[in-house]
């Protein structure tokens, strides 16, 4: 009976410690060339800029055209900047209309696939919205 105490101790021990370091990653990956990806690059240069201009920037930078052209419609970005790589969770606001079965679906899959592009977790999950609030696209990043 002990010898289970002890075990199940020792594990619960390497999950707290695993989650520990989890979310003290910083929460980005080296880019194919060494260098972070645009969007915590920016971040972590002190920039001012919204999360929504930083992300903006990132798809003009490396994006493309229908990126681009996408991009100009998003309002708001939340949770592109707290990161632990844990169940990262951001979210993507636009000027859309019509939801998931609306016209803007496709616009709303181009911008969910721009932000994998410029942000990287382990385990995230970016969800992207119209302007009424409704679900346009998700993407795991």
């Amino acid at each position: 009976m002990a010898k289970g105490k002890i075990i199940g101790g020792i594990v619960v021990g390497l999950i707290a410690v695993a989650a520990c370091n989890a979310a003290t990653d910083s929460g980005t990956k080296a880019g194919t060339d060494g260098t972070k990806p645009a969007a915590t690059a920016a971040a972590e240069a002190g920039s001012k800029q919204s999360q929504a201009e930083e992300f903006t920037a990132c798809v003009n930078k490396s994006g493309t055209p229908t990126e681009k052209a996408a991009v100009k419609h998003v309002t708001k970005v939340t949770g592109a900047d707290k990161q632990n790589n844990v169940l990262d969770s951001a979210e993507i606001y636009t000027d859309f209309t019509g939801g998931i079965t609306g016209p803007h679906t496709g616009e709303g899959k181009l911008i969910a696939t721009a932000f994998t592009s410029c942000y990287e977790s382990d385990n995230g999950l970016v969800t992207v919205y119209d302007k009424n609030g409704e679900i346009l696209s998700n993407a795991n990043f």
